[in-house]
């Protein structure tokens, strides 16, 4: 289900829905046609392919079947833009998503405008189920609009020119933060998962008891600068550090530093964002990481990655609006200040990996029909990830939120942030 059986989402008002449509567009709009067509790699989906498929959803699971007498925009579209859904019939494949050229992107924000009208149209008298999807639909979005920033961030480190998305304006050096410090978090019998009000995904439930041992979680993410450390330590050649199928990996890929770093005799380490290639700041979130760099490290620096349950009993009562999300540019920043005592960049900047598998809650159950296989179809074979990164839109987070993505995955921006026994 889309929410807990619990509770209710407030009703959807244009308001907000034609705010988180028009984000998508704003954010396609550097885009060129052929910038938005291309598909640099099976994992990530072409710009307009995430406009459209965004759509479809809307389409198909509101209009469609909720909304008497609708008539689809093109009928071919459901054939081109359904994603995964077995119960929606065939589709075009996941790797071939960048052989479409057509749809122009200009049809497709067509498309958008058509599905916008008739939705905005119905939303008064939708029934309470029909409001549920629409909920469901815009926190869908929302995920692929970090979709979309992080797959085209991708496709333009791919071209020898290393084009720019945006600029940034230069800012000024930022200090170097305080050495880890370690908070002790909550042991003994803990309560994690959705059981409040308002939305939340299926897989954040049902709310859950655990028991959690002694343990600390350091104040803060692990730095680019703490990172270089690692590497010029021989960290990503040293087996001792590296799970079995993560030592694999790092060979069999050539990895010898995060995503989107590179190394030149003049200019030293350097990263590629959204604003071009710049020098690394030591100071920011390390990020573009995989789960098995994350571990390699974490067993490096004398310490373990975090359990989902440990990370999200200590971001309760923590505001998830807080830190460093989707406003304007996505990079991950230095913290502002260490005045705080507990921990600190729990929300925004990267996304943390947790030693977790993705697997349901005691209790868990998907929805009847095509929408069940929204999450729980994916309970395999990856780990979940918490908190949200520079590229999560604000007002899309909450402590019991799970992302999840397989152990070699790092095209998205992942970071660590440390925990130990105690």
């Amino acid at each position: 289900m889309p929410i807990t059986d619990r509770s209710r989402p407030a009703p959807v008002h244009q308001q907000r829905y034609a705010v988180i449509r028009t984000l998508s567009e704003m954010l396609a709009k550097p885009l060129s046609d052929a910038d938005a067509t291309v598909q640099a790699m099976a994992d990530a989906s072409p710009a307009k392919w995430h406009l459209a498929h965004v759509t479809w959803f809307f389409e198909t699971f509101i209009l469609r079947d909720q909304v008497k007498g609708y008539r689809p925009f093109d009928d071919r579209f459901s054939y081109l833009f359904n994603s995964y859904y077995e119960a929606e019939g065939a589709r075009h494949s996941r790797e071939h998503r960048g052989l479409l050229t057509r749809p122009t992107l200009g049809e497709i924000l067509n498309y958008r405008r058509h599905v916008d009208a008739a939705l905005c149209d119905a939303l008064p008298e939708l029934s309470p189920a029909a409001s549920d999807l629409v909920a469901l639909g815009l926190n869908h979005e929302q995920q692929h609009q970090e979709l979309l920033l992080t797959d085209i961030l991708y496709l333009f480190a791919q071209n020898p020119l290393q084009p720019a998305m945006w600029t940034t304006p230069s800012a000024m050096p930022a200090p170097m933060p305080d050495p880890i410090r370690w908070i002790e978090g909550h042991a003994g019998v803990a309560e994690i998962g959705h059981a409040g009000e308002g939305f939340a995904f299926d897989c954040e439930g049902p709310s859950h008891q655990v028991i959690l041992t002694p343990h600390a979680l350091a104040h803060r993410p692990v730095t680019n600068g703490e990172w270089l450390e690692f590497m010029a330590d021989g960290g990503y050649r040293d087996a001792r550090h590296w799970l079995s199928d993560g030592w694999v990996w790092v060979q069999g890929e050539g990895v010898e530093a995060p995503l989107y770093w590179r190394h030149d005799s003049s200019a030293g380490w350097t990263r590629f964002g959204h604003d071009g290639r710049h020098p690394v700041n030591p100071a920011a979130p390390v990020t573009h990481v995989s789960l098995f760099e994350a571990d390699a490290y974490a067993s490096w620096a004398g310490a373990r990655l975090p359990t989902e349950a440990e990370w999200e009993t200590a971001a309760q009562g923590l505001d998830p609006d807080d830190g460093n999300q989707l406003d304007r540019a996505a990079a991950p920043r230095p913290r502002a200040c260490e005045q705080a005592e507990g921990v600190a960049q729990m929300f925004g900047d990267v996304w943390e990996w947790t030693g977790s598998a993705y697997r349901p809650y005691p209790g868990f159950r998907p929805a009847e029909g095509a929408v069940g296989e929204y999450n729980g179809k994916f309970m395999s074979g990856q780990f979940v990830l918490r908190g949200g990164s520079c590229a999560t839109p604000r007002g899309h987070m909450r402590p019991s939120y799970r992302n999840f993505f397989y152990p070699h995955q790092r095209w998205q921006f992942t970071g660590v942030r440390l925990a130990k026994d105690i």
